[in-house]
């Protein structure tokens, strides 16, 4: 009998790129992601979770920050520490560092503009479930759609972060060099996604699910759907 990967979405008011993720990972394991209202306060069994991004609560305060004690939340807290895999993306990421699973914060854009279109981006480790199916210094293209997309972490944190292998992915150039022309928001050492320390969750600000299609322009983003189900399943 074939093994699909399960999923969860966690969907908030504001949240609007839940149905762009479900497509992809229907997409890549055959099997429609749950969706569960942010209010539940018992998740389903699920491979994985995904916090797709939006705008949850309208991000008027922090970004994240109110989504982040929201019962569903907690759940998501519980099933990490159970080594269940979790993906957040853009405002998923920004809940991630509020929540406590990834270090750091997100902060407005360096420049305090919204930011919409593809970028470069440079596969920095394979090591994880989310990046197997990549090469380490590949560059992809992959678009953002954020605000709030500056990730900022001390020192210290970061050279933690360097020193286990746990920056997942970096902002480049089409040269695939790091520069402050090619960081989009300021972020710091041009982070664009980390790990946790068990490598099992991801903060990754560009939307991965919106490379999926030839016709929204580009696959630079199948590989991660299609290492996590084979990875999951």
């Amino acid at each position: 009998m074939l093994a699909f990967m399960k999923s969860v979405l966690i969907t908030f008011p504001g949240t609007n790129r839940e149905r762009d993720m479900a497509m992809a990972l229907e997409r890549a394991s055959g099997r429609p992601p749950k969706l569960v209202w942010h209010t539940e306060t018992e998740l389903p069994n699920a491979d994985l979770i995904v916090i797709p991004g939006g705008f949850a609560y309208g991000d008027y305060l922090r970004a994240g920050a109110m989504a982040s004690h929201t019962p569903a939340m907690r759940s998501v807290v519980d099933r990490a520490s159970q080594g269940v895999a979790i993906l957040g993306v853009c405002n998923g990421f920004q809940i991630l560092t509020e929540i406590g699973l990834l270090p750091g914060a997100l902060m407005r854009n360096a420049g305090l503009k919204f930011i919409c279109r593809n970028l470069d981006i440079r596969v920095e480790t394979t090591d994880c479930l989310f990046t197997a199916d990549y090469t380490t210094d590949q560059c992809i293209s992959i678009p953002v759609a954020h605000n709030d997309g500056n990730y900022f972490a001390d020192n210290e944190t970061l050279d933690r972060l360097e020193g286990e292998d746990r920056i997942a992915f970096r902002y480049v150039n089409t040269n695939g060099q790091t520069s402050g022309e090619a960081n989009p928001n300021g972020s710091a050492r041009s982070i664009a996604g980390i790990l946790n320390q068990n490598r099992r969750v991801l903060g990754f600000m560009p939307h991965p699910e919106n490379a999926t299609d030839p016709a929204l322009g580009g696959l630079d983003g199948c590989p991660l759907f299609d290492a996590l189900t084979r990875a999951l399943s």
